[in-house]
C-alpha cells in the first residue's frame, strides 16, 4: 500500500518537473516554432508570369491579362474615374547631396500643362517597396559577388521599415524572396545559389523581368515604389533596333507579344520610379547635360546613332526618362556599393506630391507631368529638381 502511495505522489511531481524543462505548462498545446524561426526560411525560387496569358485589348492597344479584358459598356460609355495619381520627386544640391526639410508649400504640380492642387504630401514618412531585379545571365556574372556586398549597402542605407524583394532573371524572371523587411532574410536571397544558379541560359530578358516585377510585385501597393536593376542592358527578348517603331507593340498574329512601351507604361500607370545600374560604360555623349537636354523625348534617334551610342544603353536611359528614374554607369563609379547607397538616400529622401486630375481619368492615355519649386524655396542654388515627367491613365484601372 505505501509503494502504491509513492507512485501516486512522485508520479505528478515527475510530470510538474519535466513540463517546466520543456517550457510547457499543463493543459497547453505543445511548443510552437518561433515566429522568428519561422521567418528564417527562405522561400523557394517562384517563375513569375507563368500563370496567366497576355492579350493586347484591340480599343486601348494595352496588354493585359486575357482574364480582364472586357468588352466596352452596351451603352458606349467611357466611365469616368478619379484616382490619386503620386509623383515622387527628389531635390539634390550641386554636389549630389539631398534635399531635406521641405514642405507641401515648396512645390508646384502641373498635368499637360494644367496647375493641379497636391492633395497629398509624403516626406518619405511611410514605408517604400524596393524591387531588387539582378540580371543573373553568363554576360554579368562576374559582377554577382560584388553585387552581393552592395545589397546590403542598400538594406543598411533604407529605413528597416521598408520592404525589399529580390527578383533573378536569365531567359525567364523568378522571385527569390518576396517584398519582406527581415534583413536575414535579404541576406539569404543575395546569398543563395539561385541568384546565380535559377537557370543555365545565355538569354537574358531583362525588360520582360522588369514588366512582370512591376505587374505581379506591386499590384495593389501603395506609397513610395521602385525597380533597383542591375544589367548590362544586353536585351534578349524584345528585337529592339536602331528603328525607334521596334519599341512598339506589333501587329497581327503578334500583336499580344511584350513590347518596350508595354513595359513603359506599366511603370507608369503604377508609379514605379526605376534605377537602373549598367555594367558597361558611359556612352562618351551621353553626358548627364544630354540627357536633361533631351528629357521629353525619345532617345533612340539617327542623332545618338552618329555619337555612337549603343542602342541597348540607350534604350535603358529611354526607360529611365519614361519612369522618372535614374542611370548609373558602374565602370564610372567603380563601387556598385556606393551606387546602391546613392539609390537608397534618393529613395529614403523621395517627397511624393498626390493629386487628382482635374481632368479627371475618363480618357486613357499618357499625360504630361511638370513640378517646379516655388519661389522662396529653401534649397542651394543650383539645386536640381528629378522627377518623372509622365503618367500613364490605364483603360482598366
Amino acid at each position: 500500500m505505501l509503494r502504491m502511495l509513492r507512485r501516486v505522489v512522485l508520479f505528478p511531481f515527475a510530470a510538474l518537473i519535466l513540463l517546466n524543462a520543456t517550457g510547457a505548462r499543463p493543459g497547453a498545446p505543445p511548443p510552437q516554432e518561433t515566429p522568428r524561426a519561422k521567418s528564417q526560411k527562405l522561400p523557394r525560387p517562384l517563375p513569375l508570369g507563368h500563370d496567366v496569358t497576355l492579350a493586347r485589348d484591340p480599343a486601348s492597344g494595352e496588354l493585359r491579362a486575357a482574364k480582364d479584358l472586357s468588352p466596352v459598356p452596351a451603352d458606349g460609355a467611357i466611365r469616368s474615374r478619379v484616382t490619386l495619381v503620386q509623383v515622387p520627386c527628389t531635390v539634390a544640391a550641386p554636389d549630389g547631396t539631398q534635399v531635406r526639410g521641405l514642405d507641401q508649400g515648396d512645390f508646384h504640380l502641373f498635368e499637360d500643362g494644367a496647375a493641379q492642387e497636391i492633395a497629398s504630401f509624403d516626406a518619405s514618412a511611410t514605408p517604400a517597396s524596393i524591387a531588387l531585379v539582378i540580371d543573373a545571365s553568363p554576360s554579368i556574372y562576374r559582377e554577382l559577388a560584388e553585387m552581393r556586398g552592395a545589397a546590403r549597402s542598400l538594406a543598411n542605407n533604407l529605413s528597416p521599415s521598408d520592404e525589399i524583394a529580390v527578383v533573378s532573371f536569365s531567359s525567364e524572371a523568378h522571385l527569390l524572396l518576396p517584398f519582406s523587411t527581415n534583413r536575414a532574410l535579404l541576406g539569404r536571397a543575395i546569398d543563395s545559389q539561385y541568384l546565380a544558379g535559377v537557370e543555365n541560359s545565355s538569354e537574358s530578358r531583362i525588360y520582360e523581368s522588369i514588366f512582370l516585377a512591376a505587374r505581379e510585385l506591386f499590384k495593389d501597393r501603395t506609397g513610395r515604389k521602385a525597380i533597383v536593376l542591375l544589367t548590362d542592358g544586353q536585351d534578349s527578348g524584345l528585337g529592339l533596333t536602331w528603328d525607334a517603331r521596334s519599341a512598339q507593340p506589333a501587329s497581327g498574329a503578334r500583336a499580344s507579344r511584350l513590347a518596350f512601351d508595354d513595359v513603359a507604361r506599366e511603370l507608369g500607370a503604377d508609379g514605379i520610379a526605376l534605377f537602373i545600374v549598367s555594367t558597361e560604360n558611359r556612352p562618351r555623349g551621353m553626358t548627364p547635360e544630354w540627357l536633361e537636354a533631351h528629357r521629353n523625348e525619345m532617345l533612340v534617334t539617327a542623332e545618338a546613332r552618329k555619337q555612337n551610342m549603343p542602342n541597348y544603353t540607350l534604350y535603358l536611359a529611354e526607360l529611365a526618362r519614361r519612369a522618372g528614374g535614374q542611370l548609373y554607369f558602374l565602370r564610372e563609379t567603380g563601387n556598385l556599393s556606393e551606387i546602391y547607397r546613392r539609390i537608397a538616400l534618393a529613395i529614403g529622401a523621395q517627397y511624393t506630391l498626390g493629386f487628382y486630375p482635374s481632368a479627371g481619368a475618363a480618357r486613357p492615355g499618357w499625360r504630361t507631368l511638370r513640378v517646379d519649386l516655388a519661389e522662396g524655396a529653401k534649397v542651394p542654388a543650383g539645386a536640381r529638381l528629378a522627377y518623372r515627367g509622365s503618367y500613364y491613365v490605364s483603360a482598366f484601372q
